[in-house]
């Protein structure tokens, strides 16, 4: 009996990050010890998957039927961050999880700062 394969699926304004090594080193050849590497406040990582949006209310469901059923689909306002862009985000925002042995980062998109995108329009 052969079971289904499990998936990840980002919910609400989170992003899937997969973290990247940041430098062990100082600019003069220094190691850091582990405690200054997590000291510090922000890290960076690629985004490998974001949920749908923040939920947006729907007021025109506010009708004189409530009884009725509603067809419409769920709305949530966009994601600023896509799949394959580099993020800098706060550190202790950050949510780390393993999933079939790999690491990877859940972050809030309120505390990203800044995204890297290699595409620019033009």
């Amino acid at each position: 009996m052969e079971f289904p394969k499990k998936q990840l699926m980002v919910v609400g304004d989170r992003v899937l990050i997969t973290p990247e090594d940041g430098d062990d080193r100082t600019r003069v050849g220094l190691y850091l010890p582990a405690t200054a590497i997590d000291a510090q406040q922000v890290q960076t990582g690629l985004i490998v998957a974001t949920g749908p949006g923040t939920p947006v209310a729907d007021l025109s469901s506010l009708d004189d039927e409530p009884w009725k059923v509603d067809t419409r689909e769920s709305r949530s306002r966009g994601m600023q961050a896509r799949v394959g862009d580099h993020a800098i985000f706060f550190r202790k925002a950050a949510v780390e999880i393993t999933f079939e042995d790999k690491k990877y980062l859940v972050v809030p998109q309120a505390a990203i700062l800044v995204l890297v995108r290699d595409d620019l329009p033009i």
